[in-house]
């Protein structure tokens, strides 16, 4: 028989999707899951968008150019304008998603077994991306003690070798919910600029900053217009997930003309999802506001209950709508099976991702959980009630 490739062997699975098969058979049962495993919101995609698609009258649904529709890439600029990010048509490259985005980028900027710092927890298809491109992860802790903040600038040194090529970040992160201030920001610029590096941003959360906090983009930093590479999407901004339009910027020629050359073997990114997107631009600025407030009063639920519970701690994330939880249990991924396998309360479950997917060092995470509070409150307040009672009869419960 053939052999797999080695990248496929290396390829991980999903820790937000590998126990799908798992609540299916739960819901087999008849047992609700209660889903806080996977970041797809249940807050309506706006009207203008679904419209756009709608009143769609093309005759032929015909390719795009490969760094996105003209029409769409100039309402972006627009859009990034009022967050005082000053770009051009041109230095906007359309995605299929944000995924699509960092390969580009990484593709673009990194030689295969070169090296990429990543601060851990992070976004686990980083990993993915990373093998795809055969590029290294270096990553470098971040503990749920200091509520995820970024790790201190020795660390980073530390980990620069001649192979480093770029430091990548995600603002808000994905999994923490951690919301980096303009401080630490700066700090990443310094040591950006000494080492001459990459930064790539993952800003796709720009939107969900909590408690009158503010995001502050990497595209502000200042003497660093050729260093970062912006990486969005409209999956969360919008609640258009299946859409699957992001989207890479930088003022870096070289690295977009580069760029390019990967999309153009691509062809073009999804044409109704451009349709969508572009339309969803003018989605009213009180749909983020309800938006918001309906985050916050789910953060407030998640939080609260965990840490009501004997030996849990949960910190209380700034951003985006993801919390990392510790608790008293022996193997969060024999945890999150075990919940979906064996345990009912009153005929209901939840699911969750084991944290230790969202580590590149082994071994980290075992005792981390990963909650998307993209439920309603009331389902939220079922979820955590599960957990709690979940964690009084787990068999690999630790010792408080």
């Amino acid at each position: 028989m053939p052999k797999i490739s080695i990248k496929g062997r290396m390829m991980p699975e999903s820790p937000i999707r590998k126990l799908v098969p798992y609540a299916e058979v739960a819901k087999g049962k008849g047992r609700k899951v209660f889903h806080l495993n996977i970041g797809q919101p249940d807050i309506h995609t706006p009207e203008v968008a679904l419209n756009a698609i709608r009143n769609f009258s093309d005759k032929v649904v015909a390719y795009s150019h490969s760094a996105g529709n003209l029409s769409y890439r100039k309402k972006l600029a627009k859009y990034y304008k009022k967050h005082n990010i000053e770009i051009t048509a041109d230095e906007i490259i359309i995605g299929a998603g944000a995924s699509e985005a960092i390969l580009f980028a990484m593709q673009s900027c990194i030689d295969p077994g070169d090296e990429i710092i990543i601060p851990e927890p992070f976004y686990a298809n980083y990993n993915g991306f990373a093998i795809n491109a055969g590029v290294v992860v270096k990553p470098i802790f971040s503990s749920i003690e200091t509520g995820f903040a970024l790790p201190p600038i020795a660390d980073f040194e530390k980990s620069i070798t001649e192979k480093t090529k770029a430091i990548l970040i995600c603002n808000p992160n994905n999994p923490t919910g951690y919301l980096y201030s303009k401080e630490e920001m700066e700090t990443l610029g310094k040591i950006v600029k000494k080492y001459d590096l990459y930064l790539i941003a993952d800003e796709v959360y720009r939107e969900f900053c909590y408690d009158g906090e503010t995001h502050f983009s990497a595209m502000h930093l200042e003497g660093l217009e050729n260093n970062v590479i912006l990486i969005d999407s409209v999956s969360k901004r919008y609640s258009a997930c299946g859409v699957r339009i992001g989207c890479m910027i930088s003022k870096n020629k070289e690295v977009m003309q580069t760029a390019l050359k990967f999309a153009q073997a691509r062809l073009s990114p999804p044409s109704f999802g451009q349709i969508a997107a572009e339309a969803a631009i003018d989605t009213s600025d009180s749909y983020f506001d309800e938006v918001i407030v309906e985050y916050l009063a789910r953060r407030d639920v998640v939080v609260e209950e965990i840490n009501k519970m004997p030996g849990a701690f949960c910190p209380n994330p700034k951003g985006a709508f993801y919390v990392v939880a510790k608790l008293p249990i022996d193997d969060s991924d024999k945890f999150c099976q075990w919940l979906l396998e064996d345990f009912e309360y009153e005929n209901q479950t939840v699911m969750l991702a084991p944290a230790s997917g969202f580590y590149s060092t082994k071994g980290r995470g075992k005792d981390e959980v990963r909650i998307s509070y993209v439920l309603k409150v009331d389902d939220l307040k079922g979820a955590m009630k599960c957990l709690s009672e979940a964690l009084k009869v787990y068999p690999g419960r630790t010792k408080l």
